[in-house]
């Protein structure tokens, strides 16, 4: 007979085979540590890049872009349009001398900032001054260079009244049974041909201003909804408007929306979830 093995071996063996580390061996628990830690930093890393430097989610908290953007609207910003800058980072750690890769935005793109004097909000408006331009407002309508920005009255723009929409004041209309926010909507085209729409409630005093003449450096910023938005006409303190915004400030530019809410769901009752989504706007680009 061919010659076994002992007892105490067969044991062992049975022991390896069935998956069990034998006496003496290192645990592996602390290698499955090391590889989660190991994802758990690569994962983050990626966030971080990502949003950084690549694309990054925001949410609309008021109304002053209407009627392009709605409160509750959630959108993605692409972060390397205008270059990056410390206010590209999260909680803006000053890694990031000045503004490296830069470029200058175009009229009429949707920008997203960190608001003057604080420099700690994220506010989103609209480019209509570049540096060395020189803008005002005079009964309403624009000015840029001593030229006046066609204006053209459009259909009103409506949009069914919801925990997330505030009509103001004689604004609030029924439309097939129910019940709307009706703005009087003109579709301004800047110089260089872009053209997007802006609400006009009446006169304001916004309406009618001075001469601002653009630094270098700086943006001549705007909100869709003119007589509902502290924004370049107003000076940059708290509580109040953003001046003239240094393009530094610039964090990316709006893209496309990813999700839309009227505010109505609740968590509670899941199938909210669904009827409160404004289906229609996710993925519209702006």
């Amino acid at each position: 007979m061919g010659k076994g093995l002992p007892m105490s071996d067969t044991h062992s063996a049975t022991k390896i085979e069935a998956g069990q580390a034998p006496a003496g061996a290192p645990d592996a628990k602390p290698k499955k540590d090391e590889n989660f830690f190991s994802f758990l930093f690569w994962l983050v890393l990626g966030v971080v890049v990502l949003r950084s430097f690549i694309v990054s989610p925001f949410n609309i908290p008021s109304e002053s872009m209407l009627p392009r953007l709605l409160t509750g609207d959630y959108l993605f910003a692409t972060k390397w349009s205008y270059g990056f800058s410390k206010y590209s980072l999260p909680f803006s750690v000053p890694l990031i001398p000045g503004r490296i890769l830069a470029s200058q935005p175009a009229r009429g793109d949707v920008v997203i900032f960190k608001a003057p004097p604080d420099n700690d909000v994220d506010y989103i408006k609209r480019v209509i001054g570049l540096p060395g331009d020189e803008i005002q407002m005079k009964g309403g309508q624009l000015w840029i260079n001593g030229k006046s920005v066609p204006k053209v009255k459009v259909a009103n723009f409506t949009v069914p009244v919801s925990p997330n929409t505030d009509c103001g004041p004689g604004f609030e209309t029924t439309d097939n049974g129910k019940d709307v926010c009706s703005y009087p909507q003109f579709r301004e085209t800047l110089p260089n041909g872009k053209s997007y729409t802006v609400l006009d409630m009446g006169p304001t005093p916004q309406d009618d201003t001075g001469v601002f003449v653009v630094p270098e450096g700086h943006l001549f910023l705007m909100g869709d909804n003119r007589d509902n938005s502290m924004d370049s006409r107003f000076p940059a303190v708290e509580g109040g408007g953003v001046g003239m915004v240094p393009q530094e400030n610039l964090v990316g530019k709006a893209a496309v929306m990813m999700f839309s809410t009227d505010g109505s769901a609740e968590w509670i009752k899941p199938w909210t979830w669904f009827t409160a989504a404004r289906w229609s706007r996710i993925g519209s680009v702006i």
